[in-house]
């Protein structure tokens, strides 16, 4: 299983493994193979995570340190990837200090009673990650503990963060979270700040503990205009990234329908943009001003089996192409119904000829559909 966290050493956490490819493409070098990782790499598409999860809230199993480092392990044993994701949830720090919400299953986040107006401030106390969320920290110990592959700890940004609390829920027009934004500008900027305190201290106390890189999701920062996402959000996220710039590990920011606000989302501070489905890497490149990509093949894609997903991770590996560094990800999480064997496969030929076809951009190469033919060749072969 794990190790304990009592046999883990706690040294300089930016001193993580210095051959990672992750890391070294997180903090725009070429590393030897184009990394790749999954956002909600751990979850329901696992026999062996739905085998140990239990029923109730994700917050039950995140409060068990134990439990949540082997779900956190899980997808870095099956699929070979390149960094773990810890094991958590945007709202654990929220759910810590009290705020009275939790996650749903079948919904999402869940307040109950939403925040809507000064008073409800007093429920944003700040969080004292020892006392808090003590069950992150030992979670990220015995990972570290357990593994040579980077850890990746994360927050949400202020904005998602805040649109869960003032809505109740899951929202899709974000109606009460916008007419508190353009009514009381004032208690707005002070939520925003209450919710950057949080992150702030949160990914700092992950990084202590053992994280090697950092992912700030701004989920729901697609909702917004381009100038909205200027006045309301960015100088909170702005924040957030400076506050943490000391801690020598790559800072990854992502948001969800955020193509017209990449160059916002990289002026915010990050060290890498993490771009949805929606837009081509070399655009996103771009738009970025030259950082660092990760993505973004759509989840969607991985559904039809492994021949569409491979020709699909081709186009993203061309997009991407040789102008500047990469990690391969999906455009957002793993779909819970996603066959974890097309994910294996997806890994192994981003693995194997990801370099090739990135450094070779629109032109030549090998095509997905002759590596998974002789992918299919060779196994045959194994087998007779």
């Amino acid at each position: 299983m794990t190790t304990s966290s009592s046999s883990v050493s706690h040294g300089d956490p930016a001193a993580d493994p210095v051959e990672s490819p992750f890391l070294t493409a997180a903090r725009g070098g070429n590393p030897d193979r184009v990394p790749i990782w999954f956002m909600r790499q751990a979850g329901r598409s696992l026999p062996e995570y739905r085998a140990v999860r239990g029923e109730g809230s994700i917050i039950d199993a995140i409060v068990q340190p134990e439990l949540a480092a082997e779900i956190t392990l899980q997808p870095v044993r099956r699929y070979g990837v390149d960094a773990a994701v810890l094991y958590s949830d945007i709202v654990t720090p929220a759910h810590a200090i009290g705020v009275g919400i939790d996650v749903v299953p079948g919904v999402g986040p869940v307040v109950e009673h939403p925040f809507r107006s000064r008073a409800d401030l007093a429920r944003l106390r700040p969080l004292d990650p020892e006392a808090d969320t003590p069950y992150v920290l030992e979670t990220i110990r015995n990972v570290v503990g357990a593994t040579d592959v980077p850890l990746l700890g994360f927050a949400g940004a202020p904005f998602t963060v805040a649109s869960y609390l003032i809505e109740g829920r899951p929202s899709r027009t974000y109606g009460a979270t916008k007419a508190l934004m353009f009514t009381d500008e004032a208690l707005w900027f002070d939520l925003m700040e209450a919710l950057a305190d949080l992150a702030i201290a949160s990914i700092r106390s992950q990084v202590a503990a053992g994280c090697s890189a950092v992912q700030l999701f701004d989920s729901w920062a697609g909702a917004l205009t381009p100038a909205h996402y200027r006045r309301y959000v960015l100088p909170t996220s702005q924040r957030v990234f400076a506050e943490l710039a000391d801690l020598g590990v790559p800072r990854v920011h992502f948001g969800v329908g955020t193509g017209e606000l990449l160059g916002l989302l990289a002026e915010a501070g990050a060290d890498m943009v993490g771009v949805d489905w929606r837009v081509p890497l070399g655009d996103a490149r771009v738009r970025a001003g030259g950082l660092p990509v990760q993505g973004n093949l759509d989840p969607a894609i991985v559904l039809a089996g492994v021949a569409p997903t491979l020709a699909e991770a081709e186009v993203v590996l061309r997009e991407a192409g040789p102008g500047g560094a990469h990690v391969f990800n999906l455009g957002h999480g793993v779909l819970p119904e996603t066959d974890p064997e097309v994910l294996e496969a997806l890994v192994e030929f981003v693995h194997d000829r990801g370099r090739a076809i990135a450094e070779e951009g629109t032109a030549g190469g090998e095509p997905a559909e002759a590596h998974l033919a002789r992918k299919e060749a060779h196994d045959a072969s194994r087998h007779q």
